[in-house]
């Protein structure tokens, strides 16, 4: 099981010399540009600054929103209800545009791309997780630059919470990154929100994510994406908890890219924890929401989370699971309000 963190020292990061593994997320607000079709006059310059750092050595691995905004550019903005079997078709459409489009991009470059469609599905389960890291290393082995989209046209809850965000630290830890970078429409996180109060300052750099931050983060106004402030903090705070620096930069800055890489200021930084998680253990951490909870006394609270001791039998008090699956993702807790660890259990033995 993956216990609560309690560590929040800065992983030091090696220079630029040394060779890194970059995830960059693209917002659909980025890749548009605030407008109603795919800005590629701005997706090229991201690709040139990509391309930079894949000559000095480092490996990229792009997480890219913009399927639906790209299917309806292709329609001609038809006029739609808002259902998620509208959006699927969208998705359908576009998902064919927005590869060939960054496959033309790099191509200027003389870089080849891989495509990788998941579902939040093929990383709940062990071993297609396994499978989709297997494939993603082979890629980057290769010199490829893996284009990762969520599989918009068979999901469903994913298109309706922007859930790329959190795919893209999923894809961060399968890539066994060095960074996470979510390239949005913001300069970053602030102390307030900026669109209301022209006294909000930008936070520059991030220990630690408790309550506090979370109620600092807005939801999306841009119309064009389905993500948030709120869903790039829970990204951030999975991939931190793997040894993952994490940024969150506005996709316009000039040379950002660049400038996250060779660690100069750029939006708001997430330090890493300096003992980061084992690989099944982030695996847990960053699995689907718990459909349960395992109640403990304290202890079998303090063994767990002090001891890093395996839970007993006889420190569990309450067991309170809803769900027909077998095999589930738990929360630990003590208390109804106090998150002490995941875990992944068989409901036979619970």
């Amino acid at each position: 099981m993956s216990g609560q963190e309690n560590n929040s020292s800065v992983k030091t990061s090696g220079g630029q010399s040394d060779r890194q593994t970059i995830v960059v997320k693209l917002g659909t607000s980025v890749l548009t540009g605030g407008s109603k079709k795919l800005d590629r006059a701005h997706m090229v310059e991201l690709v040139r600054q990509c391309a930079m750092l894949i000559r000095e050595g480092h490996h990229v691995v792009i997480v890219t929103s913009g399927a639906i905004a790209a299917g309806r550019e292709h329609l001609n903005h038809p006029q739609l209800a808002s259902t998620i079997a509208n959006k699927q078709m969208l998705a359908a459409v576009g998902q064919s545009r927005i590869i060939q489009t960054w496959e033309s991009l790099f191509a200027i470059y003389g870089i080849n791309i891989g495509q990788m469609l998941l579902t939040r599905a093929d990383l709940d389960d062990r071993e297609r997780y396994l499978n989709a890291r297997d494939m993603l290393q082979a890629l980057l082995d290769n010199n490829i630059v893996p284009v990762v989209n969520e599989n918009d046209a068979v999901a469903t809850a994913e298109i309706k919470v922007g859930d790329n965000d959190n795919l893209s630290a999923l894809v961060a830890i399968l890539a066994e990154a060095d960074k996470l970078l979510l390239l949005t429409d913001q300069p970053g996180l602030f102390t307030a929100d900026p669109r209301s109060n022209p006294e909000a300052e930008l936070i520059h750099e991030v220990h630690t994510i408790d309550e506090t931050l979370h109620k600092l983060a807005g939801g999306s106004v841009s119309g064009l994406g389905t993500g948030g402030m709120a869903t790039k903090l829970q990204a951030a705070d999975v991939a931190r908890r793997s040894g993952i620096e994490v940024t969150i930069a506005a996709g316009s800055r000039p040379e950002v890219i660049q400038h996250v890489v060779e660690g100069k200021p750029a939006g708001t930084r997430f330090l890493p924890l300096e003992s980061p998680l084992e690989s099944r253990k982030r695996w847990i951490l960053a699995g689907p929401p718990p459909a349960g909870n395992i109640i403990i006394d304290d202890g079998a609270a303090k063994a767990v989370v002090e001891r890093h001791s395996s839970l007993l039998s006889k420190g569990i008090t309450a067991v309170k699971v809803n769900s027909t699956v077998v095999r589930l993702h738990v929360s630990v807790i003590r208390t109804e309000n106090c998150w002490l660890a995941a875990s992944v259990v068989t409901q036979a033995r619970i």
